[in-house]
């Protein structure tokens, strides 16, 4: 799931919307709207980005932290290490292989390291 799709996902059901319903609402598949809230779909583009927001009758700094999160969702992301160290190309493949067994903790301090917080 990517940070998008779980603001997503957690706006939606606090608002008692069902998938179905979104779906209709914005235009898009109840489908694709799942693999969207899931992080098996890439980033939404601006336009449906705007719709969600619209339809979610959010405004301001909600609206703003779900573009946020919206750029921060690419469920397949590639890290080009031409013309960097040596180091940066070991820590690009090294986080490459063990993401998937980091735990919340891991995550949230290399969060933090990268600037993020």
């Amino acid at each position: 799931m990517t940070p998008f799709g779980a603001r997503l996902r957690e706006i939606r059901k606090a608002r008692g919307m069902t998938l179905k319903s979104m779906a209709a609402a914005i235009g898009v598949s109840p489908a694709y709207l799942s693999a969207l809230e899931h992080g098996r779909r890439g980033r939404p583009t601006w336009d449906l980005l705007q719709r969600i927001i619209g339809h979610l009758n959010i405004i301001w700094d909600e609206a703003e932290e779900l573009e946020r999160l919206a750029d921060l969702s690419h469920p397949r992301i590639v890290i080009d290490t031409e013309g960097l160290s040596p180091k940066a190309t070991e820590l690009a493949n090294r986080l490459g292989e063990r993401i998937r067994t980091l735990d919340e903790g891991t995550l949230d301090r290399l969060i933090e390291i990268v600037g993020k917080r």
